[in-house]
């Protein structure tokens, strides 16, 4: 009696032995019965078709076919191993320059839809230029690849010190690692200093001005002043634009040419007098361009600019205001009385029931006055 193994057409695993008698037909029967399917024909392990019971030796090893061509099981078996280990395969990369060795699958299964996961998933799929040794070439920078390498590898987010952080996200960015790009620029925000909005010391103030010419216009347009004491200083030709200066100690300081425009002066002492030490407050009414200035008299205020400022019934008695910029001020009721305006820009004030006599005119600019200068206004 003659015995032989049988196995499914193309697998070489859950073979039956059985026992050979009768034709062809009765072995077939029995594969059938054993192995589950319905045998139309026998391959030996070459491919060779059995038509005759005859050709049939002990312990052979057939191949069972439902009628489909035969199918080498070793092949099958390379196929399969080939697929499993497609993503464990070693690859060489050469990235500007500099080789990275890793295996396919640390490119391919942390993020899966990134570019260089798509770019390595399949061999050769991208049809990615290689260099004489092998390795794939890709014209990037290699000290900004090594930090997302590693974090494919382990997942974990390391730069060394001295590397600039916006340099990988931008290669994370490019190789479309969008979670690692999340991470980078969470970073970035953390790494960022917060805004400080603390006012500038007398301390720090005094050293802009030992550096800066007297007659060089200082930008300290929308600077924070709040409280910082500007006593006795020289702050000519200063820009204070949109400046914070509420609760500023300005008392003596000289002023002169320098730019007030909706600075904020809300509670600041503004004692500028010449002769007459007086107090004058400053306070911010909700306009940023309008401020409300209680009596000073004999105040320099040369050259300042104070367009658009509420000043109803402000005394500047004797106040110095040559070349000032006061166009569209409110000075109605105010105190102008021996004041130097000259060459000082009045256009479009309100200037009712304000007392000008014994003023300097000459060269001020009188012009789209919002109600007629009376003669009376200006007589001493």
């Amino acid at each position: 009696m003659r015995r032989v193994t049988l196995f499914v057409n193309g697998t070489s695993k859950n073979g039956k032995v059985v026992a050979v008698y009768g034709t062809l037909s009765d072995l077939l029967s029995v594969a059938s019965n054993k192995l589950g399917i319905k045998a139309s024909s026998l391959y030996n392990g070459k491919g060779g078709l059995i038509d005759d019971i005859a050709l049939i030796r002990d312990d052979d090893v057939l191949y069972v076919s439902e009628g489909d061509p035969f199918i080498d099981p070793q092949a099958e078996s390379k196929v399969a191993s080939g697929q499993h280990g497609a993503h464990t395969d070693w690859l060489t990369l050469n990235i500007g320059g500099r080789l990275f060795t890793t295996t396919r699958s640390t490119l391919v299964s942390k993020e899966p839809e990134s570019m260089l996961a798509h770019m390595f998933c399949e061999k050769d799929v991208w049809g990615n230029k290689q260099d004489k040794h092998g390795a794939y070439l890709i014209d990037r920078s290699p000290e900004y690849f090594e930090p997302i390498l590693n974090y494919l590898r382990h997942g974990q987010l390391i730069i060394n010190e001295g590397l600039n952080i916006r340099g990988v996200l931008e290669e994370a960015r490019f190789f479309g690692i969008e979670q690692l790009a999340e991470q980078l620029e969470v970073a970035i925000k953390n790494c960022q200093p917060p805004e400080d909005h603390s006012p500038i010391s007398r301390k720090e103030f005094v050293r802009f001005l030992l550096a800066t010419s007297t007659k060089s216009e200082l930008r300290c347009q929308g600077l924070n002043f709040s409280g910082t004491d500007l006593s006795r200083l020289d702050l000519r030709y200063i820009n204070f634009k949109m400046a914070n200066l509420s609760r500023c100690n300005l008392a003596h300081a000289n002023l002169c040419c320098s730019n007030l425009e909706r600075a904020d002066l809300s509670g600041a002492n503004l004692d500028v007098s010449v002769d007459v030490n007086r107090k004058v407050s400053w306070f911010h009414t909700g306009d940023a361009n309008v401020f409300l200035l209680l009596p000073s008299s004999g105040a320099n205020l040369k050259g300042v600019d104070m367009e658009g400022s509420q000043m109803t019934g402000i005394n500047l008695r004797v106040a110095t205001l040559k070349n000032a910029k006061l166009k569209n001020c409110n000075l109605r009721g105010a105190t102008l009385a021996g004041t130097d305006l000259e060459n000082c820009d009045l256009s479009g004030c309100d200037l009712q029931e304000a007392n000008l006599r014994g003023s300097n005119v000459k060269g001020a600019i009188f012009e789209e006055m919002l109600t007629p200068l009376h003669m009376s206004q200006s007589v001493r």
